[in-house]
């Protein structure tokens, strides 16, 4: 049983110090600062959530993606090939998010290392294990302009170029890499064979020759519909159980090879779950998957609360992970 995050951390805060990379981007916004002021505050904040996330009891923690601008710009503006246009809604939330679409003329390709360094970082300032995160080709492509390339071709050529950065993070050996694919929560495109097969293929070029433990996160909604869901190549399949209950029903037959992803406590409300709820719920998930692995977290990434909010529901998924007793 692991107490742990599923990917992003409020940027921002009320207390002391909390509200540094707003105004650092604020400075150089008015040519008060340069870009390194900003890096200098992101570099801060990220240790803030790192150290919040274990200071909340988690066994695994994330980087909070603090210096992300939202899901996809962060890992698209870093890829040949892209352009990014105007603001989305992020799904049903009061998030935005930038919306690439290809290059004419210009091949889509990995040219280094995206998220490495951010890693490295991350570990230089934990004393537990750190994860990293990385938004899927079939959520960036879906919720992309595929343009001249169409959206089945568009999928698999950001699968290419992303397996190329996973191989890369597996270099540095971490604890997981979490794949996000929020895309294929409640869509009716993945319910049948024939359209299922895009993401099933996209998902073994994504993940072709990455020598990590590798885990699926999907969120915003249930995937109790998606055919052969759990036979993808993936080590441990993350869900949301607070918007999708539905989800339930995937664990009547779960593999036992395969870790679950229990995200239980609702990152998108500010209402505090009551203790015994939680702790209820995990020892359901055990009683009918098995004593296999368990990684217990919010729904989704705590970005849409208060940072004092998100402090106490982390606080929350630990204390209903080690009331069952915990191996990490």
């Amino acid at each position: 049983m692991i107490a742990t995050a599923v990917s992003h951390y409020p940027k921002l805060g009320d207390g002391p110090g909390e509200q540094a990379l707003r105004l650092a981007i604020g400075r150089v916004d008015r040519g008060e600062a340069g870009p390194e002021e900003i890096e200098r505050a992101a570099e801060a904040m990220t240790a803030a959530a790192i150290k919040e996330q274990e200071a909340a009891g988690l066994d695994l923690v994330t980087d909070g993606q603090i210096r992300w601008q939202d899901p996809i710009t962060y890992a698209a503006t870093r890829l040949q090939g892209l352009e990014i246009g105007g603001l989305l809604r992020w799904f049903e939330s009061n998030t935005y998010f930038r919306q690439p679409r290809p290059s004419p003329g210009i091949e889509l390709a990995w040219t280094g290392p995206i998220l490495r360094e951010d890693l490295e970082f991350a570990r230089r300032h934990a004393t537990r294990p750190v994860k990293a995160v990385l938004t899927g080709p079939y959520t960036i492509g879906t919720l992309s302009d595929p343009s001249h390339l169409g959206h089945r071709r568009f999928v698999l050529e950001l699968a290419r170029a992303l397996n190329q950065e996973l191989r890369s993070l597996a270099e540095a050996r971490p604890e997981w890499i979490q794949v996000d694919e929020p895309a294929i929560v409640n869509n009716p495109s993945v319910r049948y064979e024939r359209d299922f097969s895009l993401f099933r293929d996209a998902m073994a070029v994504l993940t072709e020759g990455v020598d990590a433990p590798l885990s699926l996160y999907t969120y915003h909604g249930d995937v109790a519909d998606v055919p052969k869901l759990l036979e993808l190549p993936f080590r441990l399949f993350g869900f949301d159980f607070v918007q999708g209950p539905a989800n339930w029903d995937l664990l009547r037959e779960w593999p036992q090879e395969k870790g679950l992803g229990l995200g239980i406590v609702d990152a998108r409300n500010v209402r505090l779950e009551e203790i015994g709820s939680l702790v209820e719920q995990v020892g359901r998930a055990v009683a009918l998957t098995g004593e296999g692995l368990i990684h217990v977290s919010p729904s989704c990434g705590l970005e849409f609360l208060p940072r004092e909010t998100a402090r106490r529901k982390l606080e929350l998924v630990a204390r209903a992970t080690h009331a069952q007793g915990v191996t990490v």
